[in-house]
């Protein structure tokens, strides 16, 4: 199936951290400082969080209790016209529909306006459809009960027509793509900190997931862009 190219882009402790007290650390700010400046590097249309990564400050939290419309929507995918035509987007995993929002439209940290598109399976009730059409947020239905990684690529291609993708976290989210050979570069921003905390990585496997093998990826290039900070990138063949 045609889907983007996937990018998968972190900044990470020299512990392999992708959390925890080093982000407060000011040596930390230049690896921030270019870490951000990459993500334009890489000029990618969508940018994918897991649900952690959501709540963290990107939703009002869980929904409460959703009400019984007259006419619910069938388990199926909505894309949001209006949202499509902005062409830069946020991808939301959201398996069981659980995420509440104000707005079709988040713009975070500077960086441009995107349109929420929620990627969910079919654990979602049709009372969570209704309201995420009522918000104009598109959605995409991806799985039974987990999320099909290369169906939802597949979609955001041509649904979305998204053909570069950033895979931004956390570990487990990270993890579904690259076990699935679907993770194109990995490009990793190493902070000269390393704090000894107990914070998830770059790529962590759920519990509740099948072990996989393994991935193999190869060094393309190693620079320092800022004084002690480290960026490796690396490709998947």
């Amino acid at each position: 199936m045609e889907r983007p190219f996937v990018v998968c882009h972190m900044l990470a402790s020299l512990d392999g951290k992708i959390d925890g007290a080093f982000f407060g650390a000011p040596q930390t700010a230049p690896a921030l400082q270019v870490y951000g400046e990459l993500r334009g590097f890489y000029s990618c249309q969508a940018t994918l969080y897991g649900t952690t990564t959501m709540l963290g400050g990107y939703v009002d939290g869980r929904v409460g209790a959703l009400s019984v419309g007259d006419a619910l929507p069938q388990k199926m995918d909505w894309v949001n016209p209006t949202g499509k035509a902005l062409g830069n987007f946020i991808v939301s995993v959201d398996p069981v529909g659980e995420l509440a929002f104000s707005s079709s439209i988040l713009e975070k940290k500077g960086r441009p306006a995107a349109h929420v598109i929620e990627a969910l399976t079919e654990q979602a009730s049709p009372e969570y459809l209704a309201y995420l059409q009522r918000q104009g947020i598109s959605y995409v239905t991806v799985g039974k009960e987990r999320l099909d990684c290369t169906l939802l690529l597949h979609k955001l291609y041509s649904l979305f027509g998204v053909e570069k993708l950033m895979l931004a976290g956390g570990g487990i989210v990270n993890w579904s793509f690259a076990s699935e050979g679907l993770v194109d570069e990995f490009s990793l921003v190493v902070a000269p900190v390393a704090d000894g905390g107990s914070g998830v990585s770059c790529f962590e496997q759920a519990h509740f997931l099948p072990s996989a093998a393994p991935v193999p990826f190869y060094l393309k290039s190693a620079e320092t862009p800022a004084q002690d900070v480290l960026w490796l990138r690396y490709i998947h063949v």
